[in-house]
């Protein structure tokens, strides 16, 4: 794998959208990171108006009487959000529907896993999206310090817009994919194959919904969980049956219902109260779940909202969603190729709180596995099967609940970044730095004040005193400065050679403090006492390997056990619908692909 990584790395691509006008590139002068610098190709076509869409657009430029060559009518690309591979292994026998057609029907590739270190919701998304590393992409966490405006910025936030809500609801903010540094293979799709292509994306989560789409769309939702409100932005339009679908079905429509076991209960797996659990707000330890908000509740407040979004309820509204959009568009009736974006957040949710070894997990995905069947069969009568291509993966895997773990007699934990921040202001204290020393530590990056690190890179004595900090802290495994990820000094490391993928100088941090195995950070201001639930984030294979499984137009059905990446799966679609990326981190997973006969 290391040497895999190593020869995809590149010399650094920038593009800026922050203005959403005529992008440009430029190219930054090779480091000695990219060693073997790889030659970018963009193969840009002229096209029409492409972003002006109606919900039957048609091709807005003239057609040639020449054959065009054959590809999909529809991609789907589907993000199950902290999906870990082993759950394909483990549960697959309790599936009927949509999970099990991936499996019995498409391409396999049971050796997946993300390379990098940040294993987390925006970053897995944009790779998925970009076929990049996130050194490449520059979406290197949920959010990061920037250091300009002296802040914490969220990977989606963008002060030149403003989210817009549907059905006169109320939201706050802005949201776009203007951070992401490279366009998304949708924004590909659409701009090389004429404007015809329409880009539609649904998420509970921004970060989910607008890396899929990219820096524009034709429709991109994500879920308000504050106020219940399904949101977009400028970039992104609103859509006439959006609009309606919300209005006719309300999130609130689910208020009273109640989750409850999918499957008899001797067909489960783990302990009924996985061990180390946390909590809903409202909510009992084991099944079932009631959907009534706050205990004494009579309408749905923000914990009934809370609540929905972990439940197989919301997982049911967005695939209703995406099967609304297929007919109220036309999708895969465009004359072109048509991209739907699904992530599905709610696996999420349930994992952090229950863990991988929960009945709460289980059941998710044994619901999911029949919304995936109703839109699958949505898809086959609406567009045709063998019409369309689907890639399904995750954004990350997740870590056993620690308290869990600690039960095997194994070490687990949590380290305390604000025991963690104290004893590197302790370190630094006999070297009269000025105080605070540290402006902010996000999960495994340490930021400090400036322009402290440049002083400390000159006073080896006080560098060693900062990095025997934060090495004497309980959890911590090993340090990375920031110039060390920089370099590409070759190293047997995977766990650096994982954080140098995710290194991106002005995001990153000054240091990258990586925690032992089984272990999380916590970083609550005094850190808790008891931990419940559970995380992910690190470069360790429970939050990197995931699935991914391909079905449909063009794929070779199969099992494949060859090491590959998420990054693959956008120049593998792209070999299936005839696009080039900016950047071609990732590789075209051949193996999977049906064999043309010549001609």
């Amino acid at each position: 794998m290391l040497t895999q990584v190593r020869k995809r790395q590149t010399a650094r691509l920038v593009l800026d959208f922050a203005k959403f006008g005529e992008a440009f590139m430029t190219f930054g002068k090779p480091d000695r990171r990219r060693q073997r610098v790889f030659l970018i190709v963009a193969i840009l076509f002229a096209c029409g108006p492409g972003w002006t869409q109606t919900p039957k657009g048609r091709p807005t430029t003239s057609t040639k009487s020449a054959a065009k060559p054959a590809r999909p009518k529809l991609v789907v690309v589907i993000v199950v959000d902290q999906m870990r591979a082993d759950y394909v292994d483990k549960f697959r026998g309790q599936w009927s529907g949509g999970l099990k057609r991936l499996v019995d029907e498409g391409a396999w590739f049971r050796a997946a896993a993300y390379p990098y270190a940040a294993t987390e919701t925006c970053v897995g998304h944009a790779t998925i999206s970009t076929g990049a590393f996130p050194m490449h992409h520059g979406m290197v966490a949920n959010s990061w310090w920037d250091r300009d405006q002296q802040k914490m910025v969220t990977c989606t936030s963008d002060p030149s817009v403003n989210n817009t809500a549907y059905a006169g609801a109320r939201t706050q903010g802005g949201d776009s994919a203007w951070r992401m540094l490279l366009p998304s293979y949708a924004e590909e799709l659409k701009f090389q194959t004429g404007g015809a292509t329409r880009v539609v994306t649904f998420s509970l989560k921004a970060r989910a919904a607008l890396t899929l789409a990219g820096h524009k769309a034709d429709a991109a939702t994500w879920w308000d969980s504050s106020t219940g409100a399904w949101v977009t932005s400028g970039p992104y339009r609103t859509m006439p049956f959006i609009e309606e679908f919300v209005k006719q079905h309300p999130v609130a429509a689910d208020y009273g219902k109640t989750w409850s076991l999918s499957l008899p209960r001797s067909e489960y797996w783990y302990d009924e109260k996985a061990f180390g659990a946390g909590t809903v707000d409202g909510w009992g330890a084991t099944f079932p779940f009631p959907l009534r908000g706050k205990e004494g509740a009579t309408s749905p407040d923000e914990a009934f909202y809370q609540q929905w979004s972990t439940s197989p309820f919301a997982d049911t509204y967005l695939t209703k969603l995406a099967e609304t959009a297929v007919d109220s568009l036309g999708l895969g009736k465009s004359g072109g190729c048509d991209y739907l974006g699904i992530s599905y957040s709610s696996t999420d949710y349930v994992g952090h709180t229950f863990g991988p070894r929960s009945w709460e997990i289980e059941d998710m995905l044994v619901g999911l596995d029949k919304d995936l069947g109703d839109l699958f069969g949505h898809l086959d009568q609406k567009v045709g099967q063998g019409n369309y291509v689907v890639a399904l993966s995750a954004d990350h895997g997740v870590a056993p609940i620690p308290s869990d773990m600690q039960k095997t007699g194994f070490d687990a934990g949590v380290v305390s970044l604000s025991e963690l921040q104290g004893r590197l202001e302790k370190a630094l204290e006999p070297f009269n730095f000025a105080k605070p020393v540290i402006a902010r530590i996000a999960g495994n990056d340490v930021y400090l004040a400036q322009p402290i690190y440049g002083q400390l890179r000159h006073d080896p004595a006080a560098m060693k005193a900062l990095l025997d900090g934060a090495l004497a802290t309980p959890g911590v495994a090993e340090v990375f400065r920031a110039e060390e990820l920089a370099d590409g000094f070759e190293t047997l490391s995977e766990a650096r050679t994982a954080a140098e993928l995710s290194y991106f100088a002005s995001r990153s941090g000054d240091l990258f403090v990586l925690q032992k195995p089984y272990w999380l950070t916590d970083g609550s201001a005094t850190g808790k006492k008891t931990y419940t639930g559970t995380g992910h984030g690190t470069p360790y294979y429970y939050d990197q390997r995931v699935p991914i499984l391909f079905m449909g137009y063009g794929i070779q059905h199969g099992e494949y056990f060859e090491r590959v990446t998420p990054l693959d799966i956008a120049p593998t679609l792209g070999a299936l619908t005839g696009i080039t990326l900016a950047v071609h981190d990732g590789r075209v997973l051949s193996e999977g692909l049906q064999k043309r006969a010549a001609k």
